[in-house]
């Protein structure tokens, strides 16, 4: 079976599994925020770790994310703008 499409297909483009760790401040409220902003980009996410603990001033977490090349490029400085982010690395 042979499918024709006259007009070219613009619209998709790849998504890539990245993985990346964000350092957070605030506790489990900045872990909650960086999962607000991640859900409010529109970003798809695979999984999600968060590694808060008691008397330490920064929390950590993991997460893979779906991203295309133009995304990927502007990831850490688009969810850098959350108060609560301190920094952004892939991993």
């Amino acid at each position: 079976m042979t499918v024709l499409d006259h007009s070219p297909r613009t619209s998709w483009t790849p998504r890539i599994p990245r993985r990346h760790e964000i350092v957070t401040t605030g506790g489990m409220e900045g872990v909650l925020h960086v999962g607000d902003a991640l859900r409010a980009g529109g970003y798809p996410v695979r999984d999600f770790v968060a590694d808060v603990r008691d008397g330490v001033p920064y929390s950590s977490v993991t997460c893979t994310v779906s991203l295309t090349s133009a995304e990927a490029a502007s990831f850490a400085e688009r969810l850098g703008r959350c108060p609560a982010v301190v920094s952004v690395e892939p991993c």
